[in-house]
């Protein structure tokens, strides 16, 4: 019987770009899907570059500017991962004539800008998602289904890292394709809404909201040429961002996220401490969850790898036989095939726009108390579904 088809249009062409196509690809072959994916379209400014990517990815045709594309009758889905400062117009603008809209975290650059997006899917009534595709990896699924289960017991600590090292060289321009994330004009803020947002998305999804909290942030190379106008320019991100903070189920947080980390490329782990139990994640080996169970005998009680690549594992009976893992690039095709079932289902599908905005508002508390050097309560308290 044939699927109903929804039509795809793309905004961007870069890192997130791929991982979005290859999930809209991959996850009917793996999936039990309501409808059939169709790539229809994809922008981007630079015609021979997105021409080209559309070829390798097989969207059927291409556009130069985004507002062609969210009026057309042809497209039923608006995916957003082009830069932070466009997120705001175009997801707006795609829910206003109806579109369902997928965006790239951060949300938006500021809580308000967020709140702008989060009113107009709402108004619209439209399907709307964030990537935040770290709650999509089996072994983090796993964890939440034991926090759930009550298994680790009163929470009393949440601590997440995310280093990386890529910005330490001084003659690393800002701006521009590639390096937009170091302009603050697009990017909103440095590794706060980059890197913290992730671990704040994955805390508030694992350990519910943060009441307050407060933070430092250091900007180490003050002044970067800029790509676009060849001038020395003044840096306007956080190059790194800590924060302390509390839980509203009293449980205490501890952040930090740095691109000056020597010999770290992308270490996100995240540990969680309860009366029964403890539990830590590593992004480097995603496919094992530690786990430790005070209830277990003493004399074999400590610390246990759990491999999750078994049947009964969060996603894993959708892939190969037991013992053989997966990667990154999965959690993007579990995520796209939860958020199809849920339209099927009309149901939403988290993180929702509404949830992009929850860890908006917490990242802006932590870079407001950077600059005053006092607690912030985030702006909003909202339920993260």
């Amino acid at each position: 019987m044939a699927k109903r088809p929804l039509n795809i249009a793309l905004v961007g062409y870069g890192f997130m770009g791929r991982t979005h196509s290859n999930a809209f690809l991959q996850a009917r072959r793996f999936f039990d899907l309501p409808f059939e994916p169709i790539l229809r379209t994809v922008v981007a400014r630079n015609a021979d570059r997105v021409r080209a990517f559309a070829d390798t990815w097989g969207y059927q045709s291409v556009e130069t500017d985004w507002r062609a594309v969210v009026e057309r009758g042809d497209v039923d889905l608006v995916d957003i991962a082009s830069p932070n400062d466009t997120h705001a117009e175009i997801a707006i603008a795609a829910a206003r004539a109806g579109k369902m809209v997928t965006c790239e975290k951060p949300l938006g650059r500021t809580a308000a800008e967020a709140q702008a997006m989060v009113s107009a899917v709402e108004a619209a009534g439209v399907a709307n998602m964030v990537w935040y595709n770290y709650r999509r990896v089996p072994a983090v699924m796993l964890l939440k289904a034991l926090i759930d289960e009550g298994r680790l017991g009163r929470i009393f600590h949440y601590r997440a890292q995310f280093l990386q090292d890529w910005t330490i060289s001084q003659d690393l321009p800002q701006g521009g394709e590639g390096l937009w994330r170091l302009d603050a004009g697009v990017a909103g803020s440095g590794v706060t809404g980059d890197l913290l947002a992730h671990c704040i998305d994955t805390a508030l999804w694992l350990n519910g909201s943060i009441a307050e909290v407060t933070a430092m942030t250091e900007t180490f190379i003050k002044q970067r040429t800029h790509t676009l106008t060849g001038k020395m320019t003044p840096v306007g991100i956080d190059d790194a961002s800590a924060f302390l903070g509390r839980f509203e189920n009293g449980s205490l947080a501890l952040f930090e996220a740095t691109r000056y980390a020597r010999g770290h490329k992308a270490l996100y782990t995240l540990e969680i401490n309860g009366a029964d139990a403890s539990a830590r994640w590593d992004l480097h080996d995603l496919h094992r969850l530690q786990w430790f169970d005070h209830r277990d005998e003493g004399r074999v009680r400590g610390w246990r790898s759990i491999h999750v690549t078994d049947s009964d594992h969060p996603y894993m009976k959708h892939w190969w036989v037991p013992g053989l893992q997966i990667g990154y690039e999965h959690t993007f095709i579990h995520q796209f095939a939860d958020f199809l079932i849920g339209i099927g289902n009309h149901v939403e599908t988290a993180p929702t726009f509404r949830d992009g905005l929850a860890t908006d508002c917490v990242t802006d508390a932590v870079l407001q108390s950077a600059e005053t050097r006092q607690w912030q309560a985030p702006a909003s308290h909202l339920k993260v579904t």
